[in-house]
């Protein structure tokens, strides 16, 4: 029986997901032998491992974390492959990390060179975005669809393209970067709109002027991750939350017609913390994206809920893992 390992290196946190292709899980060790996600039947898990990242510690406190995880790993299993989602540029043919928007450390490392150190086992590396896209694309909302375009809105905002069963990459390091797409010529770009971060701001701009709403009785003396109350703040009906959604929606369609523009996949898939929002962001997208789309590309692509939810990335990994080793 093949274990693969899948790894997902955030801006927030970090996950290790060891699974078996394979229906049976005899064999395998671990507490965790339910199925990684009731969205898919064919992986299960020998072991889930997560952590919050410390942005004080850097890539040295998550490189901490993932080496003592390992060891504990490899002492049990036998691990066929390894696949990488990482959040951020990466060189996915020589497995190197170019670079961290969000954590200091991670310029130029080699990473598949240091997991194959560790494990003996071929390591696939690719942007977390990608491989996020890749597991919705296999796994989740986009089966039967192609091309799928995947958008991630979390501490960052990131994107991926699958057609034909295989990861869209440009040139070196040429990621599906829709979150540094201008939104208007003085440099503004969707990640500083469209982010959980940003909205975080958004909220705390807001709430600070509109002191008796709902969305700031909700939020109270809570401090970070303010977007995380936004949903419930909308099924109140509250004004000011609706404000900030169909801001936050029309910046991100906007973003999202130059991907239809010059992509016109099938499906967007939209995914990450922000899109728990649910169906009000998944409507408020489709309707400023038709305004945004010239005709001559009706029917314009569906907008998708990812499936597959903080499972995407590494079940993408896994899959990575599997296909490629």
């Amino acid at each position: 029986m093949s274990l693969f390992l899948g790894i997902e290196i955030g801006g927030t946190k970090l996950q290790l997901v060891l699974g078996s292709h394979e229906s049976s899980t005899s064999q395998l060790h671990g507490k965790d032998q339910s199925l990684l996600t009731s969205a898919t039947t064919q992986w299960r898990v020998a072991e889930r491992l997560r952590f919050a990242v410390s942005k004080e510690e850097g890539a040295v406190g998550i490189r901490r974390h993932i080496e003592q995880s390992i060891q504990s790993i490899v002492q049990k299993n036998k691990i066929t492959a390894i696949g990488v989602g990482f959040g951020g540029p990466v060189d996915w043919q020589t497995g190197t990390i170019c670079c961290s928007h969000q954590i200091e450390g991670w310029s130029e490392f080699p990473i598949a060179e240091w997991l194959a150190s560790m494990t003996d086992a071929p390591v696939f590396v690719d942007n977390d975005a990608n491989v996020a896209a890749f597991g919705e694309a296999l796994q989740g909302a986009g089966v039967g669809y192609d091309p799928l375009f995947y958008v991630t809105m979390g501490s960052g905002v990131g994107g991926g393209l699958v057609s034909n069963g295989i990861i869209y990459h440009g040139a070196k390091p040429g990621e599906s970067e829709i979150g540094h797409v201008r939104l208007d010529k003085t440099g503004r770009i969707v990640e500083e709109s469209c982010s959980g971060w940003a909205v975080d701001r958004k909220i705390r701009k807001m709430i600070l002027e509109n002191p008796n709403s709902s969305l700031a009785r909700l939020i109270g003396v809570s401090q970070g991750n303010e977007a995380g109350f936004l949903k419930s703040a909308l099924e109140a009906n509250d004004s000011i939350a609706q404000e900030i959604l169909d801001e936050t929606a029309e910046d991100l369609a906007f973003g999202l017609s130059h991907v239809v523009h010059l992509f016109h996949p099938e499906i967007i898939v939209l995914g990450g913390g922000l899109s728990l929002v649910g169906e009000p962001l998944r409507a408020a997208v489709t309707h400023h994206l038709d305004r945004f789309v010239m005709r001559a590309f009706s029917p314009r692509p569906i907008i998708a809920l990812a499936k597959l939810g903080e499972d995407a990335v590494p079940i993408g990994a896994l899959e990575c893992a599997r296909i490629h080793h």
